[in-house]
This record gives C-alpha cells, sequence and structure tokens, in this order.
C-alpha cells in the first residue's frame, strides 16, 4: 500500500503539481491539501483517489503556481471609508490620537479583491482533476514493480511455511511410534514383573494417546491455506484483506499443532513455521 505519485501540467499560464503519498492503513483514508480557492473540490477529488485506491492512507497535495497576466484587483473604497471612520471614532472615544494608514486600512478584510470568474476556476478544476489523475497512474506503476518484489517474498514465505509443514508431517509417524513404546515401557516399569494389562487395554490408550497427537486435520487445512494462498497471489487486485485474514489461519494451525506435540523436533519445525507466518504477516500489510 506504501508509495509516492506525482504529476505536473502547464496549462493555460498556470503550472500544476499533484502528488500522492499512500502508506498502510487498515481502510481506505484520504486527506488533501488544496489551494483555498479549490477547496470545493475536495468531494470530487477524493472521489478520483476511491476509484484508483482501496486500501490505505493517501495524501494528496495540489500545488498551483500562476505565470501567466497578474489577477484584477478590486478595491472596495466605500468599506475603507467606514473602517477609516470607525477607527477614528474609537480613537476619540478612547482618547487615543488614530495611528492610521495606506498599507493598514488595506489589509482590513474585504478592502482588496482578487476576481477570478467561475468560469476560469470551472477550467483550472479539469486541469487539477487531470493531474490527480496522471499522479495516481504514476503511482500505480511505482507500487506495481515492488508489488513484483513483494510477491517473490511472499511466496518465499509461503515455501518456508511448507517446508515446515512438510518436516513435521514426516516427523509425525515417528512421534506417535516413540509414545507408544515409552508408554509400553513406563507400563511395564510400573507393573514391576507383575500380570501386565490386556492387549485390549492397552490398544485404547494408545488409541487415545494418538488422537492427542494425531496433526493430520492441521496439516491438511495448512495445505490448503498455501493453496488458497497461490491462489489469491495468481489472481492479484485488492486481496490484502484476504491474505491477512489467511495468515491468522496460518498462525492459528501453527498453534494448535504446537500444543499437540511434545516432539523436540516438531517443537523446532513448529518454532520455524511461526517465525515464517510472522515475516508473512508483515508483508501483507503492504498489500492493498
Amino acid at each position: 500500500m506504501t508509495g509516492f505519485g506525482a504529476a505536473q501540467l502547464e496549462e493555460g499560464g498556470i503550472t500544476i503539481r499533484a502528488e500522492v503519498r499512500t502508506v498502510n492503513h487498515r481502510h481506505l483514508q484520504v486527506r488533501l491539501r488544496l489551494p483555498s480557492s479549490h477547496y470545493r473540490l475536495e468531494p470530487r477529488l477524493e472521489g478520483l483517489v476511491k476509484v484508483a485506491l482501496q486500501r490505505g492512507a493517501v495524501q494528496v497535495h495540489i500545488h498551483l503556481e500562476t505565470a501567466g497576466a497578474p489577477p484584477n484587483v478590486r478595491v472596495n473604497g466605500d468599506l475603507a471609508q467606514v473602517y477609516a471612520q470607525a477607527l477614528r471614532a474609537l480613537g476619540s472615544r478612547l482618547g487615543l490620537e488614530p495611528d492610521l494608514n495606506l498599507l493598514q486600512v488595506a489589509g482590513l478584510p474585504g478592502v482588496l479583491q482578487v476576481e477570478e470568474t467561475p468560469s476560469d476556476l470551472e477550467q483550472e478544476a479539469a486541469w487539477i482533476e487531470q493531474c490527480l489523475v496522471l499522479a495516481l497512474e504514476d503511482l500505480a506503476h511505482m507500487r506495481h514493480r515492488e508489488g513484483q518484489s513483494l510477491v517473490a517474498d511472499l511466496r518465499l514465505r509461503a515455501s518456508e511455511v511448507a517446508q515446515a509443514r512438510e518436516a513435521i508431517a514426516t516427523r509425525s509417524p515417528a512421534v506417535l511410534l516413540e509414545h507408544k513404546q515409552r508408554l509400553q515401557e513406563r507400563v511395564a516399569a510400573l507393573l514391576d514383573g507383575q500380570e501386565p494389562p490386556s492387549e485390549k487395554d492397552l490398544a485404547r490408550e494408545i488409541t487415545l494417546l494418538a488422537d492427542r497427537l494425531d496433526v493430520s486435520e492441521e496439516l491438511a487445512r495448512l495445505q490448503a491455506h498455501l493453496e488458497q494462498l497461490e491462489a489469491l497471489l495468481e489472481q492479484g487486485g485488492s486481496v490484502g484483506r484476504k491474505l491477512d485474514f489467511l495468515a491468522q489461519e496460518f498462525m492459528r494451525e501453527a498453534n494448535t499443532i504446537g500444543s499437540k506435540c511434545s516432539d523436540a523436533d516438531t517443537a523446532h519445525a513448529v518454532v520455524g513455521m511461526k517465525t515464517a507466518i510472522e515475516r508473512l504477516r508483515e508483508q501483507i500489510q503492504n498489500v492493498e
């Protein structure tokens, strides 16, 4: 979701520059900085951003520079006279000598007014929108380039999860066999030469033990999640939310496997899997 795009237009003696910056955010959040004369454009420009982007905190800056003819300035002489009379009256009432000069009076609200025709503003608005669209396209190109590197890294992390999953799956039959042997040895030690339990009772205990240690369902779901991850990467587009949810499911299965297995080798594989999943989740935050 991070990126930067910019564009510049020169039309009608006006230079317009649009800059778009995006950082990670769970939702789409748009902030615009516009020239004061074009604040009314905010809804239209925000609409253009929402068409182009789905997630992220977006900052849009629009800069205008006028290089053409100077604007038409109108002087409101009547208002300036009212200001001067009011200030003199105030000075007389307070017993103060009025200290007025031309610049002070001219700086009062409404004395000097810059005249802009609605047609000029509307034309500038069209140019601003055009410039913003170009900046959003530039942003899209930049994020596409970075996205290719991001996809490669996501696939690398997924392969690390797959390797850990394969190691656990390979180790699981041996783990069950070792626990079975230890159970038989402990039973024999406790009985100390007495009559051993029936094969039926021992088989029942081994079955219960196998159920507690069985992680085949978790391994199967992990495989399904890995396949879905690859499908989403192939699909492209705005898949960040789906990937984020999928990463949570990865971690859920890893935690369940870790809680079921007391085997050291399996525990090490689970730690490696969780590390890869955390890195996967960090990178997914950059996906729109």
